[in-house]
């Protein structure tokens, strides 16, 4: 059995960027108004160290926000000398951080080398120039390229991000942008939809009329279209959706765009739902009732709030009756059964048909 992967935060809230893009408010969004300190690190680390079983976990130091390789060099490996520290004892196995993609050079990945860093996240939000000038950004897209060539080279894991519903963005650019990144082949992404935060340039463009976020529906359909892009390259896709706490909630400090606490769930059930149809319509079924059995971890998902893709299956191919079972299998497949046959729907095959069908590469 694999072991757990288990992330120790340590938020790190605008310190070290300059920029102001529109949507940014590191302070409201991590909840924390001033800089951590050496100490901090330290209790953080030791604090959750207590309360996990080391020998069933992978463990990671994660240092979020801001722009890591933007703040003052010493101040950085003093940061991540601690978690270095820890991590040559034994008692952590991995560190990543997050940054910009003009603050990489090789110096900076020297250093980041020599302080026992092994992951690095790239902000990239979106490779479409208009959406990134129009996102006061201050970087182009031919600095995410320059900026991944040289932590590929350089042997560190790559995680990109990006943000669906930028100013100047759409379903096309969106999707066009998932692409490039897929062909960029990281080891992972995170994927945020656009969320209008209190206190940012983003909120006067928005209470002037000058911004209009993405509605829950569009941002499902198009994150729909994104997650199936890189499950598609076996891509890993570690969060959508910023995390819900008590600052990142509707009437808080989200004044608007398309926030929902389970938008993963919704998602999720979006590609079922495209699955579905894409089975039903290539192999019609005449008995009225199914059974469908899948990962049991995957129920909610398939059958969707309010049992949305059981009243989608009723109304759309007339079945009368539809039993979902968990099981103990694998999360890439389900079954499907009717009367005395049962099919076997293969996810990544459907997913690639939809793609082939709908999505232009």
């Amino acid at each position: 059995m694999s072991k757990k992967h288990h992330i120790i935060p340590i938020f790190v809230p605008h310190r070290g960027c300059p920029h102001d893009c529109v949507f940014c408010n590191q302070k409201k969004i991590t909840g924390l108004t001033t800089d951590v300190t050496e100490e901090e690190v330290t209790s953080t680390i030791e604090e959750y160290l207590k309360t996990i079983p080391s020998s069933n976990e992978v463990l990671e130091v994660a240092f979020f926000g801001g722009s890591f390789t933007g703040i003052e060099i010493e101040v950085q490996k003093k940061l991540l000398g601690i978690a270095n520290h820890y991590k040559r004892m034994g008692k952590i196995d991995e560190i990543r951080l997050s940054t910009r993609p003009d603050y990489i050079d090789s110096s900076i990945l020297n250093m980041l080398k020599e302080n026992g860093v092994d992951s690095i996240e790239l902000g990239v939000q979106s490779l479409d120039e208009e959406v990134l000038k129009k996102s006061y950004r201050g970087h182009n897209a031919g600095d995410v390229y320059t900026a991944v060539d040289l932590i590929k080279d350089n042997n560190f894991k790559l995680g990109l991000q990006m943000m669906v519903g930028l100013p100047g963005d759409n379903e096309e650019k969106a999707v066009s942008t998932a692409i490039k990144i897929a062909n960029l082949k990281p080891d992972f992404v995170r994927v945020y939809p656009t969320l209008v935060i209190k206190e940012t340039y983003l909120e006067e463009m928005y209470l002037k009329g000058q911004y209009e976020s993405f509605s829950i529906d569009k941002t499902v359909d198009i994150c729909g279209d994104i997650l199936m892009i890189f499950y598609s390259r076996d891509i890993p896709v570690i969060r959508l959706g910023l995390q819900p706490t008590d600052n990142v909630a509707e009437n808080k400090d989200v004044v608007g765009g398309p926030f929902h606490p389970a938008i993963r769930q919704l998602v999720q059930t979006k590609i079922y739902n495209r699955v579905l149809r894409e089975y039903f319509e290539d192999h019609p079924i005449t008995n009225d009732e199914l059974i469908i059995n899948v990962n049991e971890g995957e129920i909610s998902n398939l059958v969707g709030q309010g049992s949305s893709n059981i009243r989608f299956l009723k109304e759309e191919f007339g079945f009368r009756k539809i039993k979902t079972m968990g099981n103990d299998i694998s999360k890439e497949y389900f079954y499907i059964k009717a009367g005395d046959s049962q099919y076997k729907i293969e996810l990544k095959e459907y997913i690639e048909k939809y793609i082939t069908k709908y999505i232009k590469e």
